[in-house]
């Protein structure tokens, strides 16, 4: 068991270091406004020292590095808010920009049904985004049931009663979505190239057949490691392998 003290310390500390937080982002707004862009990525990345996540500061870091047109580290910073917020149209409108200006024009595998189904819902939220709200059905559902049998008139019940079947109805499929929004985020592991140019080879290896080339800001999926070597898919299903150097994983929070 902690001691109070340590408690209060740990406390202290925490306020410490939100206090500073909130200043390095109020001096990071200040300077992007005034064009300093460089200024302002210096602050937020201040902010990410003290391991705080959030997808405004890395949308406002992406920002930051789209207007410096720096387009890997933009892209990078706009798929992290989208992790972090999937539904987000301001993010998604502004990273579109930025993949606009890549170079490379991979065309995508045809979706299925299902695929179709699940980014127009289940990825619209992230899968912590869908427990909060399996929670907060939850608790709506024991409200409207306790109600159901404390309210009086028939009107007023049969309103209760239909609240609690909807409730938990929700709550059911927040789960679900939850679930399987896990089992995606656990399964992909995407990152991207920020290199100039890479060439992607048959094996890990520089001696093996080189099959094609990638370009900064291009986001691929990585499969597996070997080494210093990385095993990655591109959207259109190719894969291939590269030198870890060339890439940064999104999931590095």
């Amino acid at each position: 068991m902690r001691k109070p003290w340590i408690v209060l310390v740990l406390l202290f500390c925490n306020v410490v270091i939100f206090a500073q937080n909130n200043t390095l982002f109020d001096q990071a707004t200040t300077a992007y406004n005034e064009g300093e862009f460089e200024k302002a990525i210096g602050f937020y990345e201040q902010i990410l020292t003290n391991q705080k996540h959030s997808a405004n500061l890395y949308f406002n870091l992406g920002n930051a590095y789209y207007k410096l047109g720096e387009i890997g580290p933009s892209i990078y910073y706009y798929e992290k808010a989208l992790l972090l917020n999937p539904g987000d149209s301001e993010v998604k409108n502004n990273l579109s920009y930025a993949q606009n200006m890549k170079l490379d024009a991979i065309e995508e595998m045809p979706e299925s049904a299902f695929a179709r189904f699940y980014n127009a819902t289940v990825a619209q939220l992230s899968f912590d985004q869908w427990a909060y709200l399996a929670i907060g059905m939850m608790f709506l559902f024991v409200l409207s049931y306790l109600a159901y049998y404390l309210l009086f008139g028939a009107t007023k019940k049969r309103f209760a009663f239909i609240t609690s079947l909807v409730a938990i109805s929700l709550c059911v499929v927040s789960v679900v979505f939850a679930y399987w929004q896990y089992q995606e985020n656990a399964a992909n592991n995407p990152g991207i190239i920020f290199s100039r140019e890479v060439t992607i080879t048959s094996e890990p290896n520089e001696r093996s057949e080189r099959i094609f080339t990638l370009h900064e800001g291009t986001k691929v999926n990585v499969l597996e490691k070997l080494g210093d070597w990385q095993k990655i898919k591109i959207a259109d299903g190719q894969t291939g392998w590269l030198p870890q150097e060339n890439l940064k994983l999104l999931k590095d929070f």
